[in-house]
């Protein structure tokens, strides 16, 4: 598994007490989205993940999703303001709550299925991923965003 892993049951516990610090008002350090819909935001991908959500892999994706994974599995954190797919892009208002208790159970279910929940299916954009592929990008994203709003 990844240094930091989801499947990892104390690791996960840490991941969502900092999703327990975020509040409908924390303030983004960067970007557009507020709380509400960064939550929303952070749903998507593990909803591919564990292939509740089927997109398909487009031609960018095809052509530059092996450079992208490769460049984002680095041991480092992402910039900031990296380009989103529009499947992925959050708009309108949100309810707080209800996203926050939305992204816990995608999270717990993620770390309780393991491996075995994972999709068969290539990403939409980065193509063949290995278990520990989707682990740490799973992790990576969350993460992000979470520092992306200071906890």
């Amino acid at each position: 598994m990844a240094s930091q892993s989801l499947y990892d049951r104390h690791q996960q516990e840490v991941m969502i007490a900092r999703l327990s610090a975020l509040r409908p008002d924390s303030r983004r350090q960067w970007g557009t989205m507020d709380a509400a819909q960064m939550l929303a935001h952070c749903q998507v991908p593990l909803r591919v993940a564990l292939g509740e959500l089927q997109l398909k892999r487009g031609l960018v994706g095809v052509l530059f999703g092996g450079f992208a994974k490769r460049k984002l599995l680095v041991h480092k954190n992402w910039d900031h303001g990296m380009p989103t797919a529009p499947e992925f892009k959050i708009a309108g208002e949100r309810d707080f709550r209800k996203e926050h208790e939305a992204l816990l159970e995608l999270l717990r279910r993620f770390g309780r299925g393991g491996p075995s929940a994972l999709t068969k299916e290539p990403h939409p954009f980065f193509g063949k991923l290995t278990t520990e592929q989707w682990d740490t990008l799973q992790w990576k994203h969350l993460d992000h965003h979470l520092r992306q709003f200071g906890v």
